[in-house]
């Protein structure tokens, strides 16, 4: 009741639905009044549309009924079936359990069918069951022989004989395991040559390399016997899978052995490249990675060019071998590296894996490379592995180079003390050999490095650097004790000079071949903590030289020196004439200098001996008596600044009008006759020379003998108020450190007699 409520509710819902829209159609066709003309053509279409509809609601309604027509009749017609075979059914059931009895009469016939099935097998396989001891002779005969297909043939006959028997018994009975093992014994002789045969096919393979040079038939043969074997092993597998029966020995996988062979074989080559040890040749591994590489090369060609044929071309024979004999070196590498390798042995070891293995002398040459691609190649040596390698030639090599260069420097420092000169490049400059062996060294080390990669050169150069700045403070420390020794007996050693000149010379060198290393094994161009580490110690070591030179060539000066500005000197003393020829046979000497350290010499040389002339007027060891004696003094002062104009430029070919004029424009404060034009002249010297001070005046004023204490005060004063700065003056002469204060001056002008 309740569904036809329902039902009625929505046949009004819908009828309301369809007369709305109709009311909107309508409305829509009407909206303009010119449209009421065609209301009799609006009808008419709408009528035919009803119709149209009604027709197909027809035929739909028309073909259900059809359907449903054809449904009933299909569904009588299976219900008769239906009723038929069930009906056939009860008859088959009812003949089954007459006949029940008579099946199981048919067991013994069962029995006789499997029974003639064997004898026929039996009958089928007799002349081989008959003659298995004669064929297993024959069998191993050929074996012996090495012919070996006609062995496997053979074998295979035996083989099959037994496995049908066994076959048929299994399934005869399969419980009956005393004709099995009957079967078996008979039989036991068969797997014994199938062991021997692959022994003989093992030896073979073992012998590959070898084999396929001399005799490529006995090779494919070993293949063919393989491949043979593995069709048998896939077929018996696949009867198991169907009948659970499989023969003993079953399945062989030779093919499988075949590779562990093979790769047995080349370990075993590999390995076998080590014919001597560290003990007997210092060069063992180079001979062992270089045998090593010429026999991967060498097997490899032979695998492509001769035993890629030999092999089925789905073994893909060239990759595997390619594979087997990275693998093997890998592995034989990894127990290289595991040893304790000295520093040149480590080397070796990294070159040859990380350059030599894939380059065109080995993986890489030209005759593989067309055959796999080398990139694709594994590492030889894991990274961790070559960076504990690296580091430990690191240490090594820094142990090794600090002794290396302490012996170095021993054996330069015995040469120090030798009664002969030092040696001379192409220029005549001395030199020793120090800094060829010190760079002979770095240069063969930064060889071998570069032989690894870039980056590890990079860092050995920058630890050889490290060494030789350390190197160099010892050699400057070495070169301070060398002069301390002599000044203990200037006689010893005899070439003192001849070597502290070559020690100066060794800075430049030093310089150069840094430079030289940095050009040829560094890509950087930037300049280290090290490169001005070396630099300002060379120069260091090179200008303290110089030093010891000069203080030499003063040593040999100081009793002249002494002589200047004293009663001696002013009645006709030569101290200046020794001064100047002593200076002119050291630098014979010092012309042996490489520049720039020369040049710098022999100026510090005319400044010492201008200071030393300042310094004895300065120390008041005469005072002029009268205006004679200055003037013979200014006369003689004037021709000794000559003197040293002359054979200064002489040595240095420079400018040194500044340094003598200091001598010669006090000179001309003694020469002056007025007294009062005294403070115009000490002006003029102190415009030249900036740096003078009041002590210096005073003394000038003192040794000129006839000034007054008020008239030096007033030029003092007068000049104190005028004082010029002289900061920016680059060079000076009246130095505190050269020059005694006049406290000084007053007690050396007390102890000294006039």
């Amino acid at each position: 009741m309740t569904v036809k409520v329902c039902k009625a509710k929505t046949m009004e819902e819908t009828s309301r639905e369809a007369v709305a829209t109709a009311v909107q159609r309508v409305a829509g066709m009407l909206q303009r009044s010119d449209q009421l003309d065609k209301v009799e053509q609006y009808r008419r279409r709408e009528a035919r549309k009803k119709a149209s509809v009604e027709a197909r609601l027809k035929a739909a309604i028309q073909s259900q009924l059809d359907g449903v027509r054809t449904g009933l009749t299909q569904l009588h017609s299976a219900l008769l079936d239906v009723k038929d075979i069930q009906s056939s059914l009860a008859d088959v059931s009812k003949d089954w359990r007459q006949s029940i009895n008579t099946i199981e009469n048919l067991k013994d016939v069962k029995d006789a069918v499997v029974q003639h099935s064997q004898l026929a097998a039996a009958v089928e396989n007799l002349k081989n069951i008959f003659s298995v001891p004669e064929i297993v002779g024959e069998t191993q005969q050929l074996i012996e022989q090495a012919e070996l297909l006609q062995a496997h043939r053979k074998l295979m006959e035996l083989e099959c004989s037994r496995d049908d028997l066994m076959y048929e018994q299994y399934r005869m009975d399969s419980r009956n395991t005393s004709d099995m093992h009957l079967i078996s014994i008979y039989f036991e002789d068969v797997q014994g040559l199938s062991d021997e045969l692959a022994k003989q096919l093992w030896m073979v393979l073992q012998r590959s390399m070898v084999t396929v040079r001399r005799d490529p038939t006995m090779l494919v043969s070993v293949v063919r016997i393989i491949e043979r074997e593995e069709k048998i092993d896939r077929r018996m597998v696949d009867r198991k899978k169907q009948t659970g029966f499989i023969p003993p020995g079953r399945p062989k996988k030779w093919k499988d052995k075949m590779f562990e062979v093979l790769e047995g074989t080349v370990s075993t080559r590999i390995e076998g490249t080590q014919a001597v040890t560290r003990e007997a040749d210092k060069m063992w591994l180079v001979r062992l990675l270089e045998i090593t590489r010429k026999y991967v090369l060498d097997d490899l060609i032979v695998v492509k060019n001769l035993m890629v044929q030999c092999f089925p071309p789905h073994y893909n024979t060239f990759n595997r071998f390619f594979r087997l004999y990275h693998n093997a070196v890998s592995m034989r590498v990894k127990e290289l590296a595991s040893e304790d390798l000295e520093a040149n042995e480590i080397v070796s070891l990294l070159t040859w894996v990380l350059n030599t293995y894939k380059s065109v002398e080995m993986m890489g040459h030209p005759e593989l490379c067309s055959e796999c691609d080398i990139h694709q190649l594994e590492p030889l040596l894991p990274r961790e592995v070559v960076d504990d390698l690296l580091s430990k030639y690191v240490k090594t090599f820094t142990s090794n180079i600090t002794g290396w260069l302490r012996k170095a420097l021993e054996t330069d420092k015995k040469d120090w003390q030798k009664d002969t000169e030092p040696e001379a490049d192409q220029d005549g400059y001395y030199q020793t050999t120090l800094p060829a062996i010190v760079f002979q060294m770095f240069e063969q080390n930064l060889q071998v490095a570069a032989q690894i990669d870039g980056d590890f050169k990079e860092k050995v150069l920058k630890l050889c650097l490290k060494q030789m700045n350390t190197f160099l403070l010892r050699y400057r420390e070495e070169a301070v004790s060398y002069k301390e020794e002599h000044l203990r007996d200037r006689q010893l050693p005899q070439c003192y000079v001849q070597y502290m000149i070559a020690i100066i010379n060794n800075c430049q060198t030093f310089k150069e071949s840094i430079n030289s290393l940095k050009r040829k094994y560094s890509q950087s161009s930037e300049p280290t903590d090290s490169d001005a580490a070396i630099e300002r110690t060379l120069n260091e070591v090179a200008k303290e030289g110089c030093q010891f030179l000069l203080d030499e060539v003063f040593l040999d000066l100081e009793s002249h020196l002494n002589e200047l500005l004293t009663r001696k000197w002013l009645t006709g003393s030569h101290a200046v004439d020794t001064i100047c020829v002593t200076v002119e046979d050291y630098f014979n000497d010092f012309n042996k200098i490489k520049k720039p350290f020369n040049q710098e010499m022999t100026s510090e040389a005319l400044r010492r001996v201008v200071v030393e002339y300042i310094k004895a007027v300065m120390q008041k060891r005469i005072t002029f008596k009268n205006p004679d004696e200055r003037k013979e003094g200014a006369e003689r002062m004037m021709k000794e600044a000559d003197q040293f104009k002359f054979l200064f430029r002489k040595l240095a070919g420079e400018d040194t009008d500044w340094l003598c004029g200091a001598i010669t424009a006090i000179a001309e404060v003694f020469k002056l006759t007025d007294p009062t034009l005294l403070f115009l002249e000490v002006s003029t010297l102190v415009s030249k020379y900036p740096d003078i001070r009041e002590e210096h005046i005073q003394a000038l004023l003192a040794v000129r003998g006839d000034a007054s204490r008020e008239m030096r005060q007033m030029i003092i004063g007068t000049l104190s108020e005028n004082k010029v700065s002289h900061s920016g003056v680059t060079q000076s002469i009246f130095k505190d450190d050269v020059v005694l204060n006049l406290r000084m001056c007053r007690l050396l002008k007390m102890n000294k007699p006039l």
